[in-house]
């Protein structure tokens, strides 16, 4: 198959695209590579560096399915330039999906987030909750999904609303909950937690790769919305697994940060998918790199610094 995968060069991309790569796929890689290329080359590779918002310089003649992973991430970065954040995040998946379709793409995968839910009591969060975004981040991704949903009766189109990813990735990412207390524990001996009551969900990243590749296998089964996240845990739950492998002592401080969801995947199971990993799993990983020198904490994994560095804003 021929897949366009777009932030080819991203925290998850860098992962996925050498999976889908070993399963014998053609792959495109798109992505700007402001946080480093880590993908390697590969014969079946094509990577093009441009920006999404660039769609003329996105190819897709021939390509079978789209893995849409391009955008500005997480809130702090989102909040740093609002304006790129709508363009990349909503404007960009609009005409990329109108391009897909005018190439006759059968599949069109996007990658939205669990906290499109916004702040929820509930004790299993499904889909068919109401979204109620609170940050810039978070309302680009549900606009998108609704900009998105409009053309569902044109192609095959998949959205998967993913908890917070964990893992080791080469094109790390340590401002993500699990990689970032773990790092703090390794390489401080002290983590230091903000509130600690807020509940996220957790995916390990292992997990979210084969959630895309399962989409593939299975696009009749997997149209439509899909939340991705199997350990619902607070900010100090995932502290306390760090200490527990790490030795290291936490500190609570007070928290401004009212976010708090849990997922629930049962109708992403109900497609045949099951987890492999978890967020110990994600610990020991980032413990075990950092030990044989293969991770070190660096700016380059941080994608507020980055983009600061860059003048992103």
């Amino acid at each position: 198959m021929k897949i366009l995968i777009t932030g080819a060069g991203g925290y998850v991309g860098t992962k996925l695209t050498p999976f889908l790569l070993e399963q014998g796929h053609e792959i495109i890689g798109v992505d700007t590579f402001w946080f480093g290329d880590y993908l390697g080359e590969h014969p079946k590779l094509t990577k093009i560096t441009t920006d999404i918002r660039e769609v003329d310089n996105i190819p897709m003649a021939g390509v079978e399915s789209v893995i849409h992973l391009a955008n500005i991430a997480n809130d702090p970065t989102g909040d740093l330039n609002p304006k790129l954040t709508w363009e990349v995040n909503v404007l960009a998946s609009k005409l990329l999906v109108e391009k897909a379709i005018l190439n006759g793409v059968r599949q069109f995968v996007f990658a939205s987030s669990g906290s499109v839910y916004g702040v929820k009591d509930e004790p299993e969060v499904v889909e068919e909750l109401d979204l109620v975004p609170i940050s810039d981040y978070n309302k680009t991704k549900m606009i998108s999904e609704r900009v998105l949903l409009s053309y569902k009766d044109q192609i095959q189109l998949s959205i998967v609303r993913p908890a917070t990813v964990c893992g080791y990735s080469k094109r790390m990412r340590l401002d993500l909950s699990v990689n970032m207390l773990t790092m703090q524990a390794i390489d401080n001996a002290l983590i230091t937690v903000f509130g600690g009551n807020q509940t996220r969900p957790n995916i390990h990243i292992g997990d979210m790769v084969r959630v895309y590749d399962h989409i593939l296998r299975n696009p009749e089964k997997t149209q439509g919305v899909f939340n991705a996240g199997f350990e619902n845990k607070s900010i100090l739950e995932i502290a306390e697994l760090a200490k527990k492998h790490t030795g290291a002592r936490i500190e609570v401080s007070e928290s401004n940060d009212p976010r708090s969801y849990r997922l629930s995947s049962k109708k992403l199971m109900a497609t045949g998918f099951q987890p492999e990993f978890g967020v110990e799993d994600a610990i020991h990983e980032v413990m075990k790199y950092y030990k044989d020198g293969t991770l070190q904490n660096k700016d380059d994994f941080y994608n507020l610094k980055v983009m600061k560095r860059l003048s992103l804003y």
